[in-house]
């Protein structure tokens, strides 16, 4: 999300980054979502590939909400003064927008996760879920995911790059040394504070039928009693090695894409 450029700017830039980072990343989402459902891995390409297509319009249009909306939010913070926006301003930006995100994002993930499950195309699995008790189903742990999910990738990396410039410039003097460390950090602030809510999200979305996971609280519940603490954090290292990747990927293309597209709002 980017203070020059305007929401339909951001929205586009978004849409164009999520959907690039998804067609490259889609076997760890794959990987980490079997896992936390106690399913076995294929490797085979058309098994891991499945949903992609729901997928893409996921994360296309969450990431084109939450460049939109952070951006934004960014230009009512610094409302037309000449500053750098604050650590705390960027981060809330980023927790707002990925709320608000989830919106979309929850029932688009829920058509892609049965999917996986099943095999069924996107209008079989569309059809699944088109009821009102189940089309926001996982909406809550969806939520708390996505604020976190973008702060990571959309706040903390800009921070972190400006402070290790700041007051490192010997060993960070351009943003892409500090890139990589702060693309780590992006990572795991947004895999580990947010994989609880991401595995009880999962198993819901899974388990449409409510066979064994109803609520988010009886959910949980059942997570602890089957594993304790380790069973919120089925599948994170599939999760966080996607996530590291996906922080650096997006941090890279939202620089890259936004001049290309709109070069007269960076000139």
């Amino acid at each position: 999300m980017s203070s020059e450029l305007n929401e339909l700017q951001n929205a586009t830039v978004g849409m164009t980054c999520g959907v690039i980072e998804v067609l490259i990343l889609q076997p760890f989402n794959y990987a980490k979502n079997m896992v936390q459902q106690k399913m076995p891995i294929s490797m085979s390409p058309a098994v891991m590939y499945r949903g992609v297509g729901s997928n893409c319009v996921n994360m296309g249009s969450c990431t084109m909400i939450q460049f939109a909306v952070g951006g934004k939010f960014k230009q009512m913070i610094i409302n037309g003064e000449a500053r750098a926006i604050k650590p705390w301003e960027e981060m809330a930006c980023g927790l707002g927008a990925g709320f608000i995100s989830a919106i979309a994002g929850s029932p688009l993930e829920l058509i892609m996760i049965q999917q996986q499950r099943t095999g069924h195309g996107t209008a079989v699995a569309a059809k699944s879920i088109a009821t009102p008790s189940n089309i926001f189903r996982g909406f809550t742990g969806a939520a708390i995911r996505e604020s976190l999910w973008c702060c990571g990738y959309l706040s903390i990396p800009p921070i972190v790059r400006s402070h290790l410039m700041k007051n490192y410039p010997e060993s960070f003097d351009t943003n892409e040394k500090a890139r990589v460390p702060a693309a780590l950090l992006g990572g795991l602030f947004a895999c580990y504070l947010s994989h609880p809510v991401d595995t009880i999200k999962t198993c819901m979305q899974g388990d449409i039928e409510r066979q064994t996971y109803r609520g988010f609280v009886q959910t949980a519940g059942t997570i602890w009693n089957e594993n304790g603490i380790r069973g919120f954090y089925r599948g994170a290292a599939f999760r966080y090695a996607r996530m590291v990747c996906a922080v650096a990927l997006l941090d890279t293309l939202k620089e890259a894409v936004s001049p290309i597209l709109y070069p007269s709002a960076f000139k």
